[in-house]
């Protein structure tokens, strides 16, 4: 199964280069037969750039989750530490392979091929088989 997740367009450089091979999330979605994430980089770029396989998801406390994370998280340590900011639990997506698709797709094009109607997730969004 797969997911759409939105993700900042800074951040989906990174993840494309391989310098980020951590994705953090406040929270995470239940269902274990996920294996890949389609990503959407949001505005200005607004398109579905690639995907990448699911190797794991790390749940700790932040400082844990950072300090398992830090030398491949693609960001600050202020950054992180202000995305978590008053939270107890954090969830660290680690990314294996990534695929960056040749051509990248907008919503709509992205919707007509799995015959659904797609729109940015403001987190995240299951996607049909």
């Amino acid at each position: 199964m797969k997911i759409l997740l939105s993700i900042k367009p800074e951040f989906v450089s990174k993840i494309l280069e391989g310098t980020k091979r951590y994705e953090f999330r406040k929270g995470i979605f239940k269902n274990e037969s996920v294996t890949s994430v389609v990503i959407y980089s949001t505005l200005p770029v607004g398109k579905i750039v690639g995907e990448f396989f699911i190797e794991g998801v790390l749940q700790d406390d932040p400082n844990s989750i950072w300090k398992k994370t830090c030398s491949h998280s693609g960001i600050s340590k202020s950054f992180f530490d202000e995305y978590f900011q008053e939270k107890s639990t954090a969830y660290a997506i680690e990314i294996g392979k990534v695929v960056k698709y040749d051509e990248p797709m907008s919503l709509k094009k992205f919707s007509e091929l799995l015959g659904k109607t797609i729109s940015a997730p403001q987190s995240y969004c299951y996607l049909p088989s």
